[in-house]
């Protein structure tokens, strides 16, 4: 009867031996899978970081090859057309001016050549700009308007700047559009309205912001008009930033005489 009780009291024993072995087995194991699985969160923490630092360098790495090929298209342009393009117009201009200085009639023809000289090398000047901004930044906004007029001033061309609603910071995109538009427009002013005078009124507003350039030039012709062959770069590059940007343009004689271009852009106020 004593063997027997010994016998279970062992066999108690060594069943509680084992429930507590296994009970540290399943604790170990828990122990190792939460573990495991934090390691696991962590590296794919880590993978997915790694993931968008590659992603990132991959979208640094297009744009400046980008950079650089614009940067390589500019100065191809440069090398290859500007030197040929002011040739051009330096023997057009000694033809007219010896013409001239004979006292014979200058043929149309070279007064053409002499023009469309002009209009290359200033297209070619604005497009060597725009291809070389994505690397040296482009610094055309209106923070440069009063060196814009400034300059028109020094060329004979009498400008005056008035500036209505609350001045802000304006997007990049809109900040450049504008000016650009002015700037077209003051030059369309110096080579094609004559004796003339022009108004630059920017207006602010909440959510748009208005360009308004006026000139009180002759008539016929502003240099954004419809020229032989189409209309002009000027209007073409106009229109195509404010449409880029949604909004909207008016170019066109006014019922007084002069020109006017008016562009309405959006240009929402940051919350």
């Amino acid at each position: 009867m004593a063997a027997s009780r010994g016998g279970y009291a062992r066999r108690m024993r060594t069943n509680r031996g084992r429930q507590r072995f296994y009970a540290a087995g399943w604790g170990i194991s828990a122990g190792v899978m939460i573990v495991a699985s934090r390691l696991w969160l962590l590296h794919l923490r880590e993978v997915e970081q790694r993931a968008d630092e590659a992603e990132r360098t991959k979208d640094e790495a297009a744009r400046s090859r980008a950079m650089e090929e614009r940067l390589r298209i500019a100065r191809e342009l440069h090398d290859s057309l500007t030197h040929s393009i002011s040739v051009i117009c330096v023997q057009a201009g000694v033809a007219v001016h010896l013409a001239r200085k004979r006292g014979d009639e200058v043929p149309p023809a070279l007064l053409a050549i002499q023009e469309a000289g002009a209009d290359a090398a200033r297209e070619l000047r604005t497009t060597l700009s725009v291809l070389r901004s994505s690397e040296d930044g482009d610094s055309s906004d209106l923070g440069q308007l009063d060196r814009l007029v400034a300059r028109a001033r020094a060329a004979g061309l009498p400008v005056t700047v008035t500036i209505t609603g609350a001045q802000r910071v304006l997007p990049p995109d809109v900040d450049q559009a504008a000016y650009r538009i002015v700037q077209e427009a003051l030059t369309n002013v110096s080579r094609h309205a004559g004796r003339a005078c022009a108004s630059v009124h920017l207006h602010y507003t909440p959510d748009t912001l208005s360009v308004q350039v006026d000139d009180d030039g002759a008539a016929s012709g502003n240099g954004s008009e419809p020229r032989p062959g189409g209309p002009g770069l000027g209007l073409i590059g106009m229109r195509e930033r404010v449409t880029a940007l949604g909004g909207r343009l008016h170019a066109g004689h006014r019922d007084g005489g002069g020109f006017q271009v008016r562009a309405e852009l959006p240009a929402r106020a940051p919350t």
